[in-house]
């Protein structure tokens, strides 16, 4: 039986680190989760992206092995996430941006 995740799929920015930046790389608390559940089970994600997410990140989650028939695009932009982590790693400085919440009640799995 595949296990079924549903939560925030964003484009992530660590805008600053010790060791170098990433700009606009797969993140999100369903991505995460999705992608160490993967090795254990069938993983069915749900969860909702912008029009601008990009092909590319989904041929990523795809080439897990991750069910994402359950993923949603809307109007608009996809949820994204920045932050800045200083000296030992533990601090950052979040920049997030808007999330998508309510959007569970525009969803029902398999529609």
């Amino acid at each position: 039986m595949p296990l079924l995740v549903a939560g925030s799929i964003a484009l992530d920015s660590v805008v600053e680190t010790p060791h170098g930046k990433v700009e606009e790389c797969l993140g999100g608390s369903t991505i995460y989760f999705s992608y160490a559940a993967h090795l254990f089970s069938n993983v069915r994600l749900v969860g909702v992206v912008g029009k601008d997410f990009p092909q590319h990140l989904k041929k990523v989650i795809h080439k897990k092995n991750i069910d994402s028939s359950g993923v949603k695009e809307l109007e608009g932009k996809t949820f994204r996430w920045k932050g800045i982590y200083k000296g030992d790693m533990n601090v950052v400085i979040n920049a997030g941006g808007k999330s998508r919440q309510g959007w569970e009640k525009d969803f029902a799995y398999g529609t």
